[in-house]
């Protein structure tokens, strides 16, 4: 998929990753347009990037059915979520425990609804976020792991729902394997566990080798869409020594 002059939307595009995302698709250019709930960050983004912006919650579901409508779009990448409690199992509410499936998966099915629903025109895709955390679990974030799990499974069921309707809609799953500096979530879940024990927030994020910044996170999401060894992929890990890697391909 050549990205230029395609339409895209971003969901929580306006910092960290998603602005990473953000700037890449620019550069390549795709119109995007960025959702987010803060006016004055994708005020911001708007006046440097140029691109369009739309201030909504991704949990309002009216909201994500009329934007998709709205604009039609070749790629959704599903990028917003809630910045998870830290805390281990025996000090967490069940309130903050839920908070990533109360906004992340939330969000997630309401907006994956909405393509199948409308539906996206053949041959679009949906980039659904995740986390490494599915993978290898993240005990000293409540339910954060398991929420980022369902996401995954989720995108499946998604790809079913296509293919049973002959849709000819495409959900891929991204799942960062690492923590990445400078964004909310990598830098609170880092200094929890880093803390936890005893040691820097760079020391911590050092074991998880090179480092990889917001915009490489972007190019590597541009390089999913448009590169034709990861047509087959399914759920894609990205990390900054590996690059892209398919961890899961499309079922036969």
């Amino acid at each position: 998929m050549s990205l230029k002059d395609k339409k895209v939307i971003v969901t929580g595009g306006s910092r960290g990753l998603g602005l990473g995302l953000v700037e890449a698709l620019v550069s390549q250019g795709a119109k995007v347009t960025v959702v987010a709930r803060d006016a004055e960050l994708l005020g911001s983004v708007a006046e440097r990037l140029g691109v369009s912006t739309i201030a909504a919650d991704v949990t309002d579901k009216a909201a994500a059915h009329r934007i998709i409508g709205e604009i039609g779009p070749d790629v959704v990448a599903l990028n917003a979520g809630t910045l998870p409690r830290m805390g281990a199992i025996e000090e967490i509410s069940w309130d903050e425990f839920t908070a990533a499936w109360e906004t992340d998966v939330k969000g997630g099915l309401y907006w994956v609804q909405a393509a199948l629903n409308q539906p996206l025109k053949p041959g679009s895709r949906v980039l659904v976020g995740s986390s490494g955390a599915a993978l290898n679990g993240s005990q000293r974030s409540g339910g954060y792991a398991g929420a980022k799990r369902m996401l995954w499974i989720m995108a499946k069921y998604a790809n079913l729902a296509s293919q049973r309707k002959d849709l000819g809609i495409r959900f891929q799953v991204i799942i960062p394997r690492m923590m990445i500096g400078g964004t909310g979530v990598g830098d609170t879940a880092a200094g929890a566990y880093a803390e936890a024990e005893g040691i820097t927030i760079e020391e911590f994020l050092g074991r998880f080798g090179a480092p990889m910044l917001p915009r490489k996170f972007g190019e590597n999401i541009v390089s999913i869409l448009d590169d034709p060894q990861y047509d087959q992929g399914f759920a894609f890990g990205l990390s900054g020594d590996a690059g892209v890697t398919i961890i899961e391909e499309v079922a036969a």
